[in-house]
């Protein structure tokens, strides 16, 4: 790879990881670049991962000592996070992801309506706890969204985000922080079974997961200082917009 291209390279993918530490959905900018820059698929994707993961250790860090990470559920969906990645991984090694980016828009633009649709939802906290019923559908959502993070990671962070302010009944400010440490594990989880099978290259590995740790770290800073409200708006307008992207480049390549 020339130095112009990498150097383009660990530029995108600060950019994208300091807003993505809000809106989530990563991957559905860096692994179409990385394709772009003629990077085989399966090396895209489990570099992409190990970048993710010091992303997700960055960017959760500024969190840590603000009481914001749920620490009560925290045990149970870290299991389902590592049991559904595990999953997830494996799959990347035998399904191919063609059909993926239509499947990813129309979730997306799904999460956006939705969150819309709920007007207050994570912008005023509440005091109330979700039903058992609700609480339920939070460890399912968990386990299914860790599935899918594993095999690809793009949205997997964003849906989460809505499903922890819809279902577990957190602030956005709450769910960015949350879903930022089990991103770690998720990211982990596939990254390991990626070094396995030898298809992570390392030196571009490396480079990228200090750029995306030093943004990371940057973005969540950022969170702080943003009112939850203008964290919404943030992530309905990103969301609505990579979907419709999204969803474009899937019926380009038809």
């Amino acid at each position: 790879m020339a130095d112009t291209e990498l150097l383009s390279l660990i530029a995108i993918f600060f950019i994208t990881s300091v807003i993505s530490v809000i809106t989530g959905s990563t991957s559905l900018i860096t692994v179409p670049v990385m394709l772009q820059f003629g990077i085989e698929p399966r090396t895209a994707l489990a570099t992409n991962m190990l970048a993710l993961t010091f992303m997700s250790v960055g960017g959760t860090l500024p969190f840590i000592g603000k009481k914001l990470i749920d620490y009560n559920r925290l045990p149970i969906i870290i299991l389902l996070t590592i049991l559904g990645s595990i999953i997830g991984a494996l799959l990347v090694l035998v399904i191919p992801a063609k059909s993926m980016p239509a499947i990813i828009s129309i979730l997306m633009i799904v999460v956006a309506i939705f969150s819309i649709a709920n007007g207050q939802a994570g912008i005023i906290p509440t005091t109330t706890n979700p039903s058992p019923i609700v609480e339920i559908g939070g460890y399912v959502a968990t386990f299914v969204l860790g599935v899918y993070g594993g095999f690809f990671s793009g949205g997997y962070v964003t849906m989460l985000t809505a499903a922890y302010v819809s279902l577990f009944r957190m602030t956005f400010v709450q769910a960015v922080a949350n879903t930022k440490l089990i991103n770690i594990f998720s990211s982990l989880i596939a990254t390991i079974i990626f070094l396995t099978q030898g298809i992570v290259d390392y030196k571009l590995g490396i480079i990228l997961s200090i750029t995306m740790f030093i943004g990371g770290i940057f973005g969540s800073q950022v969170a702080l200082k943003l009112n939850n409200i203008w964290l919404r708006r943030i992530f309905i307008t990103t969301v609505i917009a990579l979907g419709l992207k999204t969803l474009l480049d899937f019926s380009a390549l038809r």
